[in-house]
């Protein structure tokens, strides 16, 4: 069966930068375990496929999927997804409802030519604990004098449980990934996907982050992590009342990424640009 891909670039609008995203359409009949072999096929942080909704209050049904299982939420797959469907549908001025594991959550697009607008509403945030920051920075390479020391790490999900470590702005560039099995053991326990350091410039309402996962084979910087910004907002606004958030990624590893968070009613609303960089067709035996 041919089922049609869409390959993009997220939190940019120049091809070949910011965060990539294969999107798989028309997946209703592909099972799991042919979704996750094609995602790890890709080697990107994410691929996602595109079902029918089996909540009434959405328009599609979004399953995200890193190199290594199937995740409730994500954020650039989620701007970059609803891209492709409108895109597909013809799309150009579309709110849709999408549905993840962690819910419904609205996406708005806007499309010109191969170049689109696109911002989601995540969930309400929850906050975890704040662990040792002594082994948080030591995952990354740095020592403990590296943590920005007003503002503590910790456990923060607006729909996919991440690790948030606030940084000094010189130590964010030192960073380095951290060893597989160290940064399993520091995320694990605490039900964490992401290690997301963060550079924060809270009078500019600015910050410089990285990302680091775990990939099936190794670890991977992540160019761009949607669903860490809309967290570090909400982080930031339970302490200072900060509303708007502009977050500079990815510059280390040569993809830099604009992610642009603002907080609406109850929860972050998070968006950006999103570039169309290629168009197919997939063969897929299922």
């Amino acid at each position: 069966m041919l089922h049609p891909v869409t390959w993009l670039d997220v939190f940019t609008s120049v091809p070949l930068t910011g965060n990539a995203l294969a999107v798989v359409h028309d997946a209703d009949g592909i099972d799991d375990q042919a979704m996750l072999a094609f995602a790890r096929e890709t080697r990107l942080s994410e691929t996602t496929f595109v079902q029918a909704a089996t909540d009434g209050r959405a328009d599609y049904r979004n399953r995200i999927w890193t190199t290594t299982c199937e995740v409730p939420f994500a954020g650039h797959p989620s701007l970059g997804t609803a891209v492709a469907v409108a895109r597909l549908r013809g799309e150009k001025s579309v709110r849709y409802v999408q549905q993840t594991d962690a819910g419904c959550q609205p996406v708005e697009v806007q499309i010109d030519g191969f170049v689109a607008r696109a911002s989601i509403l995540q969930e309400q945030p929850s906050f975890g604990p704040k662990p040792d920051p002594v082994a948080v920075m030591r995952a990354a390479g740095l020592s403990a004098a590296d943590a920005d020391p007003t503002l503590p790490a910790q456990i923060v999900s607006t729909g996919l449980t991440n690790l948030l470590a606030p940084v000094r702005r010189e130590a964010l560039h030192r960073a380095a990934p951290p060893g597989r099995e160290t940064l399993r053991a520091l995320l694990e326990p605490l039900g964490a996907t992401v290690l997301y350091l963060a550079a924060v410039d809270p009078d500019a309402g600015a910050a410089r982050a990285r990302g680091f996962l775990v990939d099936h084979a190794a670890i991977a910087e992540d160019p761009a992590t949607g669903s860490a910004a809309g967290e570090l907002l909400a982080y930031l606004r339970e302490r200072d009342g900060t509303s708007e958030l502009t977050i500079e990624q990815g510059v280390e590893m040569g993809r830099p990424s604009r992610l642009e968070c603002t907080w609406e009613e109850d929860r972050p609303r998070v968006g950006g640009d999103v570039v169309i960089v290629a168009e197919g067709r997939l063969l897929l035996a299922v």
